[in-house]
């Protein structure tokens, strides 16, 4: 069995570089936004194009990545590329009641873990202080994802595993969650998401 290796210092597994790969970088830029992720890789191939030995390496990668990321949440790139990191996300249960304006307010019960993983898949928790999308969902209609139409979509601040959330909307609530486009690497991200029901 090959050890899987944090994905700045993977070689020779594809599956790694293509599949984890391709998730970290969308994560990112919904973390850092498209144009100064894009105005960031610009640079570096700028910088390194046609270059002979000794070549490029992750590390000088990160070091350009990093330059768009606010300092107060570069332990992302941490996450996404130095260690093999897990989150556990799961909607428990969400409710929703309409209020005298004709808005709906959602109350989502949601759990939020993370672990870091060794080479050998051996996990441990560690506390959490992250970032992460939470959502609601409406009706689905023509050009909506199959999660529904987004009524609500932004990220909120965990620093606890276990939490409750209020978001209002406009329109009924089918669904709502946590992380719902599953753009972290999930241990079960069929649990991200759940019915909502009128309270």
């Amino acid at each position: 069995m090959i050890e899987e290796l944090p994905l700045w210092l993977v070689e020779g597994q594809p599956y790694i570089h293509y599949r984890k790969g391709s998730l970290v970088m969308y994560a990112l830029k919904d973390y850092v936004g498209e144009k100064p992720l894009n105005e960031a890789l610009a640079r570096y191939v700028a910088d390194f194009k046609f270059q002979g030995p000794p070549y490029t390496t992750s590390r000088d990668f990160l070091a350009y990545i990093g330059e768009t990321v606010p300092e107060d949440q570069r332990a992302i790139l941490d996450d996404l590329f130095r260690e093999i990191t897990l989150y556990e996300n799961r909607a428990h249960e969400a409710k929703w009641k309409r209020r005298g304006d004709g808005k709906y307010v959602v109350r989502l019960e949601v759990e939020s873990r993370k672990y870091r993983a060794d080479g050998q898949g051996e996990e441990s928790e560690v506390s959490i202080d992250d970032w992460i999308d939470v959502g609601v969902f409406g009706e689905p209609g023509d050009g909506d994802p199959p999660e529904g139409k987004v009524l609500v979509l932004e990220k909120r601040h965990f620093v606890d595993a276990e939490g409750v959330i209020e978001l209002v909307v406009d329109e009924e609530p089918r669904r709502a969650g946590i992380d719902p486009f599953n753009k972290l690497v999930d241990r079960n991200p069929e649990n991200n998401l759940t019915a909502v029901s009128e309270s």
